[in-house]
């Protein structure tokens, strides 16, 4: 009986957290501002909310050891070359490597992504970046149109890009 209970409990609350409705269409609607952020690319580029207004900006959150951001950076290079002129910056952030483990991957792994790591920006910890790859993408208003986080494959991730307003529908 008292393993019932509890598997009651949880399919009640699950109920209420997936199916119950959450709120007025209205605050669903509401934008929610990126956090306030500094970035500084490995070339010393700088990057703050002020300085990418009216861009749009993929965050990329990965490591060397990360199979599936390996297999995904080709793709996420092409997009941000793609859009590029449409605005679009592809920030790949680095989580908690040293520079060392990261320039060797690059030499035999270039990117044309701007790199960033995580001792240059305080992107990392405000994104909770703590499985991998992590994808953020923020609007030309500074305002955060959507997260994916794991590997999805390029479809999702111009999912993520049109909820930016870039690209169209496939």
């Amino acid at each position: 009986m008292w393993i019932r209970r509890p598997l009651f409990v949880f399919a009640c609350f699950a109920l209420l957290v997936f199916v119950a409705p959450r709120g007025s269409a209205s605050d669903d609607d509401k934008p929610e501002p990126a956090p306030r952020f500094h970035a500084k690319t490995l070339e010393g580029q700088q990057f703050n909310n002020d300085s990418i207004k009216g861009k749009v900006v993929l965050l990329d959150f990965w490591t060397t050891w990360c199979k599936y951001c390996h297999q995904e950076e080709d793709m996420v290079d092409s997009l941000g070359e793609e859009f590029s002129d449409k605005g679009v910056i592809v920030l790949a952030i680095n989580v908690a490597e040293s520079k060392k483990t990261v320039k060797k991957y690059l030499e035999q792994n270039p990117r044309t992504s701007k790199v960033v790591m995580t001792e240059d920006t305080n992107l990392a910890a405000m994104y909770q970046a703590n499985n991998y790859p992590i994808y953020v993408v923020i609007d030309r208003d500074g305002n955060i149109a959507g997260t994916q986080r794991g590997a999805a494959g390029e479809r999702a991730l111009r999912g993520l890009l049109r909820r930016a307003g870039i690209g169209s529908e496939e």
